[in-house]
Formats: structure tokens, sequence, C-alpha cells
């Protein structure tokens, strides 16, 4: 039943995943102004492949303690689902409707959301915590993209009308 259990939230952390699947890029992102940091492209799916399995273990980890019952760990398995809404809507919002300030506003929402997981995971079990480092990390340095890519194609940028800085 335990295996059953961890099987079941891998396949819920990868919904995300699943979802991205129907956005198409097109040759869109390949017009983009790109920050100097950005990797290329064949990275993206290891990294998140690895992060998924990662985050999906964590919570079975915290599930696996009292499950949805308990009423500590409710509040955490609840927040991991909601948060992957979060992580869904990014891709939908820069990909899919080239809205790249808004996808740079909640990426920012979106990894406030998982240094609270992080923090209530690390409660219920270390190991749980600890696991949700990486994708932490990651998202930390995405939301850097993401700005970046906003900035960067933002209608002044691309015009050349910024301001300049003080």
């Amino acid at each position: 039943m335990r295996w059953l259990g961890l099987l079941a939230w891998i396949l819920v952390a990868f919904g995300p995943a699943a979802t991205a699947a129907f956005v198409d890029t097109g040759p869109w992102y390949d017009t983009l102004n790109r920050p100097a940091w950005t990797p290329p492209s064949w990275v993206f799916a290891p990294v998140w492949t690895l992060l998924y399995l990662l985050m999906g273990f964590a919570a079975w980890r915290v599930w696996a303690i009292d499950g949805f019952g308990d009423r500590r760990a409710r509040p955490a398995l609840v927040l991991f689902l909601a948060h992957l809404i979060f992580n869904a809507a990014w891709t939908w919002l820069f990909f899919g409707l080239h809205m790249l300030t808004a996808a740079a506003v909640e990426i920012v929402v979106l990894w406030a959301m998982i240094l609270i997981l992080v923090t209530l995971f690390w409660k219920r079990d270390r190991l749980a915590g600890a696991l949700l480092l990486p994708y932490f990390l990651w998202v930390t340095y995405a939301a850097t993209l993401s700005i970046g890519f906003a900035i960067m194609n933002s209608p002044q940028a691309i015009n050349g009308t910024e301001e300049p800085g003080p």
C-alpha cells in the first residue's frame, strides 16, 4: 500500500509536466531576447524530471507519516497540491499566453510557496524538506530567468525607449 502511495504522489507531482505537454512553444520562444544565463533547451527536461521525482517522494514522506488525517500534515499537503497549480500556470502564462511579465510575477509567488513548503515539510520530516531544496534552488534560478525575459522583451526594451536608470 505504501508503494502505491509513493507512485500516486509521484504521478501527482508530474501533473504540471502533463499539462505543459499541451502548450506549444512554437517558433515564438526562439525570437525572444534571452538573459546570458539561459541554459540550453535540452537541460530543462532532465532537470524537471528529477525535480518532479524528488517533489513526489517528499510529499509521499509527509503523507506516509499520518496522511491527510493529521492536522499538522494536512496544511503542508494541501499547499503542495495548490502549488502544483502555480507550477503549471507559469508554463501557460509564459509559453501559452506569451505573458512574460505575468509569468515573472507568478513565479515569485511560486517561489514563496516553495519556501513555505520546504519549511512545513522540514517540520514534519527533515528528509522531505531537504528533498525540496533542489526544487527551491532551481525555481530561484528560473525566477531570475523569467524576470530577465520579461525585462529584455518588454516593449520598451524592444523599441529602445527605456528610460535610463539613476
